[in-house]
C-alpha cells in the first residue's frame, strides 16, 4: 500500500511483533519519518544496522539526552554512515528502550569471504535460512543490482559474494531481532536500509524462517512518489535528496 503523509502505525503496525522501518540512508526525511514511528510505537528495543553490538551496549538513557556524547561514544560520524544528525532523532524518541546492533564488522565480512558466510554468523545458519541456495532468478536480480550499486564497476566474479554479504546482514539484523524480541519482549522495532527491510527476501525473510511464529511488518520509504523496490506492508515517499552523479568518477 502507498500510504498517506499521516501515520498509520496504530491501524498497520500495532499486531507486529517486529516491525522494519526502512530507508534510504542519506535522506533526512526518512530518518524523521523512523523516529514518528519509533515514538508512536513505544518499542521495547531498537535494533540498528548502522550498529555492532559492541556498540549499542554503550547507549543508556543518560547518553541518548545528550546528541554530542552520544555520537562521540558511539564514534558515528567516523563509521562512514550519514551525518549522526539526521539519526539522532530515532534515538531520542525511544531513550528508555534496550538497544541491539546487527552490524557486521569489515574484518568480519572479509573473513566470511574467505571461510563461509556461515563462519561469521552469530546464530544458526540454516535455522535462518543462511545456507539455502536462492532460486535462479532473484540470484541473477540480487547480483544485477550490486553490479548498478557499485557504478557497473565491480568485477562479474565479486556479484556472487556481495550478494552472499548482503545476505549475511539480512541474517544479522533478523538474528538481532529474535535476540531483543526474547529478551525484552514486544515490539522490536529495525532501523534499516529498504533492501533490508524488504518482505520478499531482505531481513523479515530470515527472522521468520528461525522464529515463524512471530509476526513480522515492515515499511519501505521512496522518493517523490518512486516506491522502492520489493515488498512491503506500508509504502510512503518523500523528497528526493540531491546526490549529484556518485558513478561521476568511474566515468
Amino acid at each position: 500500500m502507498f500510504a498517506p503523509t499521516a501515520l498509520v502505525a496504530g491501524g498497520v503496525f500495532e499486531s507486529a511483533d517486529v516491525v522494519f522501518l526502512g530507508e534510504l540512508h542519506d535522506n533526512p526525511a526518512h530518518h524523521l519519518r523512523q523516529a514518528e514511528y519509533v515514538a508512536e510505537l513505544s518499542p521495547t528495543a531498537l535494533v540498528f544496522e548502522m550498529l555492532t553490538q559492541a556498540q549499542a551496549d554503550l547507549v543508556t538513557p543518560e547518553l541518548v539526552a545528550d546528541e554530542v556524547a552520544l555520537e562521540a561514544a558511539l564514534g558515528w560520524n567516523a563509521s562512514g554512515w550519514p551525518d549522526f544528525s539526521m539519526y539522532y532523532p530515532i534515538f531520542a524518541a525511544a531513550p528508555e528502550a534496550a538497544y541491539f546492533g546487527a552490524a557486521v564488522p569489515r574484518d568480519v565480512a572479509r573473513a566470511a569471504m574467505a571461510e563461509g558466510m556461515e563462519s561469521a554468523f552469530r546464530g544458526d545458519a540454516d535455522a535462518y535460512g543462511l545456507t539455502a541456495v536462492l532460486p535462479e532468478g532473484q540470484q541473477a536480480e540480487r547480483e544485477a543490482l550490486q553490479l548498478a550499486a557499485h557504478c557497473d564497476a565491480m568485477p562479474a566474479e565479486m556479484l556472487p559474494v556481495m550478494v552472499d554479504i548482503q545476505r549475511l546482514r539480512d541474517a544479522e539484523l533478523a538474528y538481532s531481532a529474535v535476540q531483543a524480541f526474547e529478551a525484552h519482549g514486544g515490539q522490536v522495532v529495525v532501523i534499516t536500509g529498504n533492501g533490508h527491510a524488504r518482505m520478499d527476501w531482505g531481513a523479515p525473510v530470515y527472522l521468520m524462517a528461525a522464529a515463524p511464529g512471530l509476526r513480522v511488518m515492515s515499511l519501505g520509504q521512496g522518493e517523490e512518489d518512486v516506491p522502492p523496490s520489493g515488498l512491503f506492508d506500508v509504502v510512503e515517499s518523500a523528497p528526493e535528496v540531491d546526490r549529484g552523479d556518485p558513478c561521476a568518477a568511474f566515468r
